[in-house]
């Protein structure tokens, strides 16, 4: 029979005094904003045209006030020559791991099922 672990055990199995830093957050706008569009001198302006996507969206995603949807990872893949597994996995993590910090204490509450019932 296995145990069962709460998130907080999950988290601080790795944690001892020689584990990295956790490093914080970062949203996908700043991976846009710090790793391609500075780097090769774009604007939101011109990302945008190339993407045919309005301005204010490119302008709002690297400023962080929105995230990055389906639509825009399969065009920066495009751009940028990634995949777009590669934007919505960003998109996602972010999302998750935001979410977890505010929604941590409930899902602590949720009691996981037996294994034998995860079978069935």
């Amino acid at each position: 029979m296995s145990e069962t672990y709460t998130l907080a055990d999950l988290r601080q199995a790795f944690d001892t005094d020689e584990s990295p830093t956790v490093l914080p957050l970062v949203h996908p706008g700043e991976i846009l904003r710090e790793e391609f569009m500075v780097p090769l001198g774009l604007s939101a302006g011109a990302v945008a045209k190339a993407l045919d996507l309005p301005r204010s969206r490119i302008e709002r995603i690297v400023k962080e006030e929105i995230g990055i949807s389906t639509d825009s990872a399969l065009r920066l893949a495009r751009l940028f020559r990634t995949s777009h597994q590669f934007w919505t996995n960003l998109q996602a993590s972010f999302e998750s791991e935001s979410l977890l910090a505010e929604i941590g204490p409930d899902l602590e509450r949720i009691e996981p099922l037996p294994e034998q019932a995860q079978a069935a």
